[in-house]
């Protein structure tokens, strides 16, 4: 992999994972195990807490083969904000994730690909699907004209110790919000997010946002600033609950 640019910053990672993370599908290039050649597919994705690409893959498809041959791969991502005002359709914000996707047993990054592609529930516990985590070499981020970076994985990643407090209680957290808060959630969404109206409920959180999801539609929450545990997380999402109520006036 490349060594870093001299330009990269703080704020150049922290845009790399929220356009990674704020993403349903990426494309994902593998080395065709026939040929050698580069070949190019679309793939459903999540993230796991430190913002390494997860997906769902069967051993029926090409993609899977190929890895199965050579682990190397890469996803790209597309910033799902068009931020170009000329039609200009490479203007936007794009990732590159390389590294080596391999299959997981970690619960954690399954219980949040399916929380975030509930369909996926009825397939996943097939005997040709198993769930990948892409282990991150480097990311390569375009965040517009002259912004162009490559960064290791230690910068494009969350480390355990901004990720470890929050992860254990994610999970209780999202049922306590989705169960007992339903309109707070939903305020989130529409007032705070532009989202539609509907059902909304969140899929996952991390130190730096939340994603909701509502019937194939996506939404990623960014806090103002990082959370680290379930104190922070109350604080942060109350104080986003009034914020979305004084919006809704």
């Amino acid at each position: 992999m490349s060594a870093p640019d001299a330009s990269l910053n703080a704020s150049q990672a922290f845009a790399s994972r929220q356009i990674v993370r704020a993403a349903r599908k990426a494309a994902l290039a593998t080395l065709d195990a026939e040929t050698g050649a580069p070949f190019a597919s679309l793939v459903a994705v999540a993230t796991g807490f430190d913002a390494a690409p997860v997906t769902l893959l069967s051993t029926l498809a090409r993609h899977t083969r190929n890895i199965a041959r050579d682990t190397r791969a890469s996803l790209l991502f597309e910033s799902a904000t068009d931020n170009s005002e000329d039609g200009d359709i490479l203007a936007g914000g794009r990732v590159t994730v390389m590294g080596r996707l391999e299959p997981t047993d970690d619960p954690a990054p399954q219980r949040r690909f399916l929380a975030r592609h509930p369909a996926a529930g009825g397939y996943a516990g097939f005997a040709d699907f198993s769930f990948y985590t892409l282990h991150v070499e480097a990311a390569h981020y375009v965040g517009g004209f002259g912004r162009i970076v490559t960064m290791p994985a230690a910068a494009f990643l969350l480390p355990d110790a901004r990720t470890a407090a929050l992860a254990g209680v994610e999970e209780d957290a999202a049922t306590h919000m989705n169960e007992d808060h339903k309109e707070a959630v939903g305020l989130y969404a529409t007032r705070l997010l532009g989202g539609r109206k509907g059902d909304w409920r969140f899929a996952g959180f991390d130190p730096e946002g939340a994603d909701l999801v509502c019937e194939g539609e996506l939404r990623r929450l960014v806090f103002p600033q990082p959370v680290q545990d379930a104190a922070g997380l109350r604080t942060m999402l109350a104080r986003l609950a009034d914020d979305a109520r004084r919006r809704a006036l």
